[in-house]
């Protein structure tokens, strides 16, 4: 099987600080990668390079586009790279308001993304709104409110929506769980559990907190001062850790 995603050497430097240093792994369709590290160990900055928001020093990230087959996004063209961002990648931010258009509708940032990969007709837009605001727990009634008037895991969920009505095939998340209570958290992950299996969805999710990785990803890449130190199937790396820094980490949970 062709790999959706293939990271060969990604490295980035900020002056003599490694962001990342060739960090290479290949994911398969339907398959759910999660990093994890302390702060500073690298994640975010490998995250934003494999996802375009970044350019890296070194290293290619080939992903298996649907008209061409496999294609370096690195050297790609700027108009190529945005429409895989707005077609078969979503990044779906920490902080919601980063990934949402604040002064725009429920409806209207979820249909936003749709005009961008021309959708025209506002009937079948609006339709295709409010159907995916119900697949993420909000209600229709909300379709013509602004996201100010929202809790933050409401935000969450409508930058969710805004992110996969396109169907896209590899989703990168940024500490999708981060700064929401441990209750909505609860409800947030099994929602993406459930996205992530109804639409055999691939994705990339780089998170502080095991949980969320123990409960969404398939197989797990443990960073340190930019690199990773450990990598294999989830519950392998969490129940038996190798490394020193995997065990300290697994550790500092279990005596929460």
């Amino acid at each position: 099987m062709t790999p959706l995603l293939s990271v060969e050497g990604l490295t980035k430097r900020y002056g003599a600080h490694l962001g990342c240093g060739d960090v290479s792994f290949d994911l398969y369709p339907g398959e759910v990668m999660g990093i994890v590290g302390e702060s500073g160990s690298g994640k975010s900055t490998l995250l934003n390079c494999m996802a375009g928001h970044l350019a890296p020093d070194a290293g290619r990230v080939v992903f298996d586009t649907r008209a061409d087959g496999p294609k370096d996004t690195i050297t790609m063209s700027e108009p190529e790279r945005r429409m895989l961002g707005r077609t078969d990648w979503a990044f779906v931010h920490q902080h919601a308001r980063d990934g949402l258009r604040m002064g725009v509708s429920a409806g209207g940032n979820v249909g936003e993304r749709l005009m961008a990969v021309g959708a025209r007709h506002y009937g079948e837009i609006r339709d295709q709104a409010i159907d995916w605001l119900g697949r993420v727990e909000i209600d229709a009634t909300r379709v013509d409110d602004r996201p100010t008037t929202f809790s933050g895991g409401m935000q969450q969920r409508l930058q969710i929506a805004r992110n996969l009505v396109t169907g896209p095939r590899l989703v990168f998340m940024d500490e999708p769980t981060g700064g929401l209570d441990v209750s909505v958290q609860a409800r947030l992950l099994d929602l993406l559990r459930g996205l992530v299996r109804d639409m055999g969805l691939s994705a990339i999710i780089v998170t502080h907190d095991l949980a969320v990785v123990r409960l969404l990803a398939d197989r797990l890449m443990v960073m340190k001062s930019g690199r990773v130190v450990e990598a294999g199937l989830t519950d392998q790396v969490l129940d038996d850790p190798q490394h020193g820094y995997t065990q300290l980490l697994v550790s500092s949970v279990l005596q929460v």
